[in-house]
C-alpha cells in the first residue's frame, strides 16, 4: 500500500487506537515515525515503543504502547501542522505555545526531531511537524 503522507497516517493510527481504548498500535516502520515515537516517549505521552519484524510481510513494524491515566488517554489532542501541500516553518521566536505551554510541538530541525522545549533550549527553529496536547 502506497502512502502519500506517512506522518499523517501515523498520527491518525494513534488517534484512532486511543479512541478505541487499545493498549498498542502498530504502524509500518520508518525513521521519521520512529523519531516521532522517541519524542512522544521522552515527553511522557506513550509508555514505550519497539520495532518488531513482521514474518508475514518481511517488513518491520513500529509498535507503540499507549498510555492512559484514569481510563482516559494521555494524548487528548494530536494533529498534523505541516502537511505535504503546505509546509510550516518557524524560527525559535515565532514557535507557538500549545495550550499556554501545557502541550508540545514536535519540530524537525537540522539536528533531528525534537520537542519545542528542547528546540528553544538549543535555540534552533525548523519545520513544525505536529502538535500534541
Amino acid at each position: 500500500m502506497s502512502l502519500i503522507d506517512s506522518i499523517s497516517d501515523f498520527i491518525t493510527r494513534i488517534r484512532n487506537a486511543q479512541m478505541a481504548k487499545q493498549a498498542t498500535v502498530d504502524s509500518p516502520m520508518s525513521k521519521g515515525r520512529e523519531a516521532l515515537a522517541k519524542v512522544l516517549l521522552e515527553e511522557g505521552y506513550i509508555k514505550g515503543y519497539v520495532v518488531v519484524a513482521c514474518e508475514r510481510t518481511g517488513h518491520n513494524i513500529l509498535r507503540l504502547e499507549l498510555k492512559y491515566f484514569e481510563g482516559r488517554p494521555v494524548i487528548s489532542e494530536i494533529k498534523r501542522v505541516s502537511k505535504p501541500g503546505r509546509r510550516v516553518y518557524s524560527s525559535i521566536k515565532d514557535l507557538p505555545l500549545i495550550k499556554n505551554g501545557l502541550g508540545i510541538n514536535i519540530v524537525s530541525t537540522n539536528q533531528g526531531v525534537m520537542s519545542d522545549a528542547k528546540a528553544r533550549k538549543l535555540s534552533i527553529g525548523g519545520e513544525v511537524v505536529c502538535s500534541v496536547f
